[in-house]
């Protein structure tokens, strides 16, 4: 689920008519003043983090005057929440409140429908609120297609004990905050605390939105950088990821950094699962066999030779890991040659220094690992495919006798080079890049292999030199299923003359950014010196 900011959540309230704190979210000290010479009035300054229990966290202050909210506001902004620096905060009105509520929509995946669920008793949770006062929490399931009807939020509130004008201003923010979370799409929906001000009126004093992952694309309004469910603001290199991942549904492409900053002397695996159980179970080997986790990522589900390449490039973008550790289902329901193919230009373009271990169990298993023996012979790094009968633990230990045996050197990132394409190549492009064929190099040719690779079927020879067998829209819609197979076979059986080229939007300046802050980092150490 891709989690709203309670600034976001509270303005589509408000667009649906309930009732929210006036006010507004600030950036700097002076913002806050400002919002406060504004109201006139005392506030309350949160930040805006997706944690849970702010004030408990030193997350939440008052402030009678601009002076104080500006103090208040340099305190909270830049202060490490957790997982967080906090760069924004919420300035409201602080309200007077005579009694506290909790509303809240979620998907009942037992009963398959929306489920509305009101306390007459506010808390920091609704499990802890059902457990200390159950008579207080009342829910009814939400007809999908005829919405929270009037009548219903008047039953479910008037089962809590509350009745009157009160029930009916309620029941009216229920059936608001249900047709929010139905265009919005969102997975949960809650406000809490609702509150009653001692002038009589209700309002969301607080909310928390969740907007089902699938369901991003549908609004791009909401601004959500990443549809995933994250505890803290997405890292540079997951947003690269994420953009893979959102322009080609074949297969799966998740990628998770699991560490801001790697340190050269520890023992840190970048880590390509496949398949959530069985990348569960080599993580577990390799955590114990004393290693840590980079990053999770998986790709699974089938996905093109071209995204697993991506996600090998975008992995040996952290710089200082010792290892590459490839494992995960054990009976993968796919063509692991693609795997195979993918990892190969990826780790033959990085001139890759650190050992790794591919562990490709499932269909053609056997043919995958021929594909990285055959091809990755003459890298720097001893890269080792093993299938199905090799278990994790073991591929985990053979993980750890090949850094040891490399003297955990740690991994340098290099900048990424863009392809020196002859102007006179045949180019033409694919789903997610383009092809150039050197047709000069392509005369000294003797099998022509490059045509028999291509299993889609999408080359043929025209006067003995490859070209397309189907339309150029065709190919970029996706009849080129950028197997890769082309490329890898003209590379090393014949003249390399084919150049796929695959670009990953954002990932060349991010290693530029790393490279020169590690070369200045150096040059002030040596200026210590």
């Amino acid at each position: 689920m891709s989690r709203l900011y309670e600034y976001q959540g509270k303005k589509l309230l408000r667009e649906a008519g309930i009732r929210v704190p006036e006010g507004e979210v600030v950036s700097t000290p002076e913002e806050a003043r400002d919002v406060v010479e504004r109201l006139g009035r005392p506030v309350v300054l949160k930040i805006q983090v997706w944690v849970t229990g702010r004030a408990g966290l030193g997350g939440i202050e008052f402030a009678d005057s601009p002076k104080e909210a500006e103090e208040k506001a340099r305190k909270l902004l830049g202060k490490k929440i957790k997982n967080y620096e906090v760069e924004k905060i919420l300035v409201e009105e602080k309200l007077a409140i005579r009694s506290e509520y909790f509303a809240g929509l979620i998907i009942d995946d037992a009963q398959k429908s929306p489920l509305m669920i009101f306390s007459s008793v506010g808390g920091t949770g609704i499990e802890e609120i059902a457990q200390e006062h159950p008579e207080k929490v009342a829910h009814v399931p939400v007809d999908i297609l005829k919405g929270l009807r009037d009548y219903e939020a008047r039953n479910l509130v008037r089962r809590t004990g509350i009745s009157g004008k009160l029930l009916l201003k309620i029941s009216d923010v229920l059936t608001k905050l249900y047709k929010v979370a139905r265009q919005y799409d969102a997975r949960s929906a809650e406000i809490n605390p609702m509150v009653l001000t001692e002038d009589g009126d209700v309002y969301a004093a607080d909310c928390h939105i969740a907007i089902d992952d699938y369901a991003v694309f549908r609004h791009p309004e909401l601004g959500i950088e990443i549809a995933r469910e994250f505890d803290r603001p997405p890292s540079d290199l997951e947003k690269i990821a994420y953009h893979v991942e959102k322009k080609d549904h074949r297969g799966t492409f998740y990628f998770l950094q699991m560490t801001d900053e790697i340190p050269k002397e520890d023992r840190y695996i970048g880590f390509n699962g496949a398949g959530g159980g069985g990348s569960m179970m080599s993580m577990d080997a390799i955590l114990n066999s004393g290693f840590h986790l980079a990053n999770y990522c998986d790709t699974s589900g089938n996905p093109s030779a071209s995204k697993v390449y991506r996600a090998a490039k975008i992995i040996l973008s952290q710089p200082n890991i010792k290892g590459y550790f490839a494992s995960g289902s054990g009976v993968a329901s796919q063509e692991q040659y693609h795997s195979a193919r993918g990892l190969v230009k990826a780790f033959y373009e990085e001139k890759l220094e650190i050992p790794g271990v591919i562990r490709l169990g499932g269909n053609y298993e056997e043919k995958a690992i021929e594909i990285l023996a055959a091809y990755l012979k003459d890298i720097p790094a001893e890269v080792e495919g093993y299938g199905r009968d090799d278990s994790p633990e073991f591929c985990a230990r053979r993980m750890k006798e090949l850094i040891d045996k490399n003297g955990s050197i740690p991994h340098e990132i290099r900048p990424i080079c863009d392809s020196d394409v002859s102007v006179d190549a045949y180019v033409f492009e694919i789903f997610t890049g383009k092809i150039a064929i050197d047709h000069s190099k392509c005369v000294l040719c003797t099998s022509k292999g490059c045509v028999d690779a291509c299993a889609p079927g999408i080359l043929k020879l025209l006067n003995d030199k490859p070209v397309l067998a189907v339309t150029e829209e065709d190919a970029k819609k996706g009849k080129c299923t950028e197997c890769l197979a082309c490329e890898i076979f003209c590379q090393f059986h014949e003249q390399n003359a084919i150049d796929i080229h695959l670009p990953i939007p954002g990932l060349k300046e991010y290693r530029n950014r790393l490279i020169k802050g590690r070369s200045d980092l150096k040059t002030i150490e040596e200026e210590k010196v």
